[in-house]
């Protein structure tokens, strides 16, 4: 028999994650959010529409593993209050979904009035949630990755919890909980900002905005195709990667006519192109320091 759970903070996250434990066998025995309308609804779709509370200690005493999936900066704040409400079962284990936190915010839980034998860990679905799920056309963590840490018996338990859940976990440190979440932000808003400099960069050369993507997409899956086959830096290409001092000075001069802003973007990447290309070793010293020459401000 699967263990049973609670879910605290009944938003996307929480919601979609209370719905997929529930359909791979983990058994509900509680919700509670800040608004009741989210836990009425977090529990229904579980299959347990009498065990939403308004109290969040109420919801996690009975569960042997609980989540806490409210916004980051009050994870710290509700655990206490459940600690001093002794809403943790003896020997239970207490998680949350924070990217950006590790488990250490969960230290009350351990502390105060909690029983004792109670474990934290934290376990961070790689993926972007848009909104909760109301039905079942699709599992958002099938297949994605799945970082876990924390005592290592939590993180035995978020393993097999990850894979119950069709994610594929993998075991990150506390102390790097932080850096793994600015990986994250890199990989995946800063491509959005990189992209959305491509495409006005493209719309400025006479191609419409509308079809700038589509130009773009073969390219970008392309590259992408490059670095999980050959690696970084094998995968770079372009005139950063042949030494083609000329070319990039003329982008420079080309993106600066057109914003200052831009320009500076599109220099602070190709500072670290360089550092990418020398490791390649296609790109020569001499060439190197031209083009540092060239991308720094003026």
């Amino acid at each position: 028999m699967k263990p049973s759970f609670a879910v605290i903070g009944c938003g996307k996250v929480g919601g979609t994650l209370g719905m997929h434990l529930a359909e791979a066998g983990y058994r509900p025995v509680g919700f509670s959010s800040r608004h009741m309308t989210s836990a009425r609804q977090a529990a229904e779709i579980a299959g347990v529409p009498d065990r939403c509370f308004e109290k969040a200690w109420e919801a996690s005493r009975l569960a042997d593993i609980v989540f806490i999936t409210t916004p980051d900066d009050v994870i710290k704040e509700i655990c206490r209050t459940m600690s001093e409400n002794k809403g943790f079962a003896k020997n239970s284990v207490v998680f949350h979904c924070s990217g950006a936190l590790a488990s250490t915010e969960l230290a009350a839980a351990k502390s105060g009035n909690a029983l004792s034998g109670v474990m934290t860990g934290s376990m961070h679905p790689l993926q972007s949630f848009a909104a909760k799920q109301t039905a079942t056309p699709g599992n958002p963590f099938n297949k994605i990755m799945m970082a876990v840490e924390g005592d290592p018996a939590a993180v035995e338990t978020a393993r097999e919890i990850a894979k119950d859940l069709g994610a594929q976990p993998f075991t990150i440190t506390t102390d790097g909980k932080i850096l793994y979440h600015a990986a994250a932000v890199v990989a995946s808003n800063y491509l959005v900002t990189l992209m959305n400099l491509s495409i006005k960069l493209m719309a400025a050369s006479g191609v419409g905005e509308s079809e700038a993507f589509d130009i773009l997409t073969p390219l970008i899956k392309g590259t992408l195709a490059n670095i999980e086959n050959a690696g970084i830096p094998a995968a770079l290409t372009g005139p950063i990667a042949r030494g083609d001092v000329g070319i990039v000075e003329k982008h420079v001069q080309a993106i600066r006519a057109l914003s200052g802003e831009m320009a500076e973007y599109y220099n602070l990447n190709g500072f670290e192109t360089i550092k990418v290309a020398r490791a390649k070793g296609t790109l020569s010293e001499d060439a190197a320091k031209q083009l540092l020459k060239i991308l720094s401000p003026e």
